[in-house]
């Protein structure tokens, strides 16, 4: 993550604000972080006081992270979120400042998380908690009247992504915060993009969750929505991948340039060396030129059969290695 933000930072400073905000609130989050906790990294990051009201219980923090009162002043309460029960809020006397909307929004988001651990009945983060027993999983599916035999899928979208009518949650993934939303109808359209997992008995939800978030990381913007079961046997090599420790093929791709990329990806698909020269623009002998370069830099071929394997593989498992981000393309 801090190597992306990095390169972000050259490119798109915007960009890399935004992650580094997003990064911020995930490992909050991740590590067990309470209300104080939120307020006090909404504060830092915001420059002003962050507050909450929670069942009627008032939470403010100052940027030094000191707890303040109730304010009687008045002041104005900008970049505010509400939701059933809680508000969040940023105080400033002049115009919002232009990351205060992202700052409130993952701030809402962690409060939402809180909210939703503290009654887990409500939730279903615990339906799809592999770490859970199994007895748990049950218990808390029977709360809301599901037989562990019902079939089910779950979906994954972005955590700020609009709500359904379906019983969701938002859960902390190894790519940052993500909702998890049962579908018992097969119906649901969520806001894209989205990842439809497995049908699985509903005892076996985490599996399908698994295959979900496989499924969100594999959207881009032609193909906004991924079915997993339409992966076949290539969700089988995703599920076995740690992306902790990529392979070499995926490290080979990982170290192109965007245009580099672009003429592999062309290679691949193209009939002929020369078809591939026309769709990209350029002279036959500099696309030749480039196929011999690439070859050399990967470590075969993926022009041929084995090598095309290889480079749709690694490209799949490349998906599954960089940071998710809102908004991404």
């Amino acid at each position: 993550m801090h190597q992306l933000v990095g390169r972000l930072s050259s490119l798109d400073p915007e960009a890399s604000e935004s992650l580094r905000i997003v990064s911020y609130f995930d490992v909050l989050i991740a590590r067990g972080a309470g209300l104080d906790g939120l307020l006090r990294g909404a504060a830092v990051l915001s420059g002003t006081v962050a507050g909450a009201e929670i069942r009627g219980r008032v939470s403010r923090r100052d940027p030094d992270g000191h707890l303040l009162g109730d304010p009687t002043d008045g002041r104005r309460r900008s970049s505010r979120l509400s939701h059933a029960g809680w508000t969040v809020w940023l105080e400033r006397d002049g115009k919002p400042e232009p990351h205060d909307e992202m700052i409130a929004e993952r701030l809402a988001l962690g409060v939402e998380l809180l909210e939703a651990r503290r009654r887990p009945e409500r939730g279903i983060d615990a339906v799809v908690d592999p770490a859970r027993p199994i007895a748990e999983r049950v218990a808390l599916l029977a709360r809301r009247r599901i037989d562990p035999a019902t079939p089910v899928r779950i979906l994954a979208t972005m955590a700020d992504a609009a709500e359904t009518d379906a019983p969701s949650a938002i859960v902390p993934t190894r790519y940052g915060l993500l909702k998890a939303t049962l579908d018992i109808s097969g119906t649901l359209r969520p806001p894209e993009p989205a990842g439809f997992g497995t049908w699985v008995r509903a005892d076996r939800a985490p599996e399908s969750w698994d295959a979900a978030i496989i499924a969100l990381r594999l959207t881009d913007a032609t193909t906004p929505a991924v079915d997993a079961a339409d992966l076949g046997a290539m969700l089988l090599l995703a599920q076995a991948y740690d992306p902790g420790a990529p392979h070499e093929d995926v490290l080979a791709l990982a170290g192109l340039d965007p245009r580099s990329a672009d003429v592999l990806s062309t290679l691949v698909e193209a009939d002929s060396i020369r078809s591939a020269a026309a769709e990209l623009g350029m002279h036959h002998s500099t696309v030749q030129a480039r196929h011999e370069s690439l070859t050399h830099t990967l470590g075969y071929d993926p022009r041929g059969n084995v090598g095309r394997m290889r480079y749709i593989a690694a490209a799949l498992l490349l998906r599954l290695s960089d940071p998710i981000t809102p908004g991404r393309s």
